[in-house]
């Protein structure tokens, strides 16, 4: 497809694992069995010929599907001007989807009235919903900063949840970085937004589980307000005064089965849209309660879900974890180029020498001043240096354990010089490892691998 800064799509583009690539138009897509998009016939021919399907042999495709949106427009003219209900399209495609990506540009970043009716039309979607802020490179440190509190100001008038929406920073395509002083940052943004897209595949029966709940609790409350409203209404005269005074009265309706069936207020449809739909419908007509029915739901959300529940967890158990491969998401973090290659914790992994033994002359002067007794110093003369680092107890503690390679409750020049140099890691922003790599123990406490097998050979 065709790219460029302005609009140059306007049409829902589906993308597609299939063994011969291709595009099927939108009217082919909805009457496909195999294909998910039956019930997008609903919204008419002017959306059907803005949709595409785009199929290839790919392997990330394998694991995902990619549903392409057009640009949102400002202006109420281009708004009317689609032909179809943009926000009706988003809303199902919403309810469907594992991942809602909101993207933004560095320099575009106020909400227009189409983007903030989108984004209205996920609502109930929240945990869905990640936004990325593209092309961060075109801005510099400081000018950042002020880019992302903008966006959370503009984001939080629009999405309304209490906590903060998660936001990705970044570069997002293949060209040299504009701006490279943020290029850590972009790259450790990069690989978590991958991160999350790559481990969708792995909780996709327990979404389709917990959709299933979702969709029982929601039919459940249904069958309450149609048969309500059934009761309600007279067996011969007045029927259509009562059914105007019915729909006028529904929030008060919400409210008696509230309390009477012990329903969260979540759970009930929206107040005006109910409305709407109800007027178009002879409330005599409307099936009454059937109370085995709603028994039968109640009791396979109560026992038969956990069963169901417990095969899943079972069944995903004697499996390889479902994970996105190919593509972006593999080669780059193998060899040099992979996050936090050299870095850290695994600096020195590839030299010949011990990485400690570069500092570890300073490390020795403060050691001697420690007092050490046959080349060792205590655990309490130890702590009263280490806790000039500031870092919690919980992390010394940490330190001290990955450094103490004999486990005497002492430490040598070399076992202190590690410790120093694990401090260093964590004041630099790393994280420390649950066990020493075998590039950062002290050479004095290497075991032989030539003595080992001679032992073993005299032992046998």
């Amino acid at each position: 497809m065709r790219i460029g800064p302005e609009p140059t799509t306007d049409g829902f583009i589906a993308v597609m694992h299939g063994e011969n690539e291709g595009v099927v138009p939108g009217n082919a897509l909805v009457v496909d069995p195999k294909k998910p998009f039956r019930k997008l016939n609903a919204f008419g021919n002017s959306f059907l010929n803005r949709f595409i399907c785009s199929q290839m042999p790919n392997q990330v495709l394998q694991s995902i599907s990619i549903i392409d949106t057009p640009g949102i427009l400002s202006g109420e003219k281009q708004r009317i001007s689609r032909g179809y209900d943009f926000a009706e399209v988003l809303r199902w495609f919403g309810e469907r989807v594992d991942r809602i990506i909101l993207l933004f540009d560095a320099h575009k970043l106020d909400i227009s009235d189409e983007f903030s009716e989108a984004i209205k039309a996920f609502k109930g979607q929240d945990d869905k919903i990640r936004v990325v802020l593209n092309k961060a490179d075109q801005v510099d440190t400081q000018q950042l900063m002020r880019v992302y509190g903008a966006l959370m100001w503009s984001l939080g008038k629009v999405i309304n949840t209490p906590e903060v929406v998660r936001v990705y920073l970044g570069s997002f395509w293949a060209k040299p970085l504009q701006n490279t002083e943020n290029r850590r940052l972009f790259e450790a943004e990069s690989q978590d937004l991958f991160r999350d897209i790559q481990s969708l595949p792995r909780n996709a029966a327990l979404r389709k589980l917990n959709d299933l709940i979702k969709r029982a609790r929601l039919a459940k409350v249904h069958a309450y307000i149609i048969s309500y409203l059934k009761k309600e209404m007279p067996s011969l005269f007045g029927r259509e005064k009562k059914k105007d005074e019915l729909i006028q009265r529904l929030p008060e309706i919400y409210t008696v089965l509230q309390r009477e069936h012990h329903i969260s207020p979540g759970d009930f449809p929206n107040v005006t849209k109910m409305q709407d739909m109800l007027q178009h419908y002879d409330f005599s007509k409307f099936p009454s309660l059937k109370v085995k029915l709603i028994e039968k739901v109640d009791k396979m959300l109560a026992s038969k879900i956990a069963v169901l529940m417990a095969m899943i967890r079972e069944e995903e158990a004697k499996q390889p974890p479902a994970m996105v491969s190919g593509g972006a998401f593999e080669g780059s973090q193998d060899g040099p180029f992979g996050q936090g290659y050299g870095e850290g914790i695994s600096a020195g992994a590839d030299a010949e020498d011990w990485i400690v033994s570069r500092d570890k002359h300073r490390y020795d002067e403060i050691f001697y001043t420690l007092m050490p007794i046959n080349g060792k110093i205590t655990g309490v003369n130890a702590k009263k240096e280490m806790m000039n680092s500031r870092l919690p107890n919980t992390v010394l503690g940490k330190i001290w354990k990955l450094a103490d390679c004999d486990q005497d409750g002492m430490l040598d020049d070399e076992e202190f010089a590690l410790a120093q140099h694990l401090i260093k890691i964590k004041l630099e922003g790393y994280e420390l490892p649950t066990e020493l790599p075998n590039h950062l123990v002290p050479p004095s406490h290497r075991k032989n691998p030539t003595a080992d097998a001679l032992y073993n050979h005299i032992e046998d």
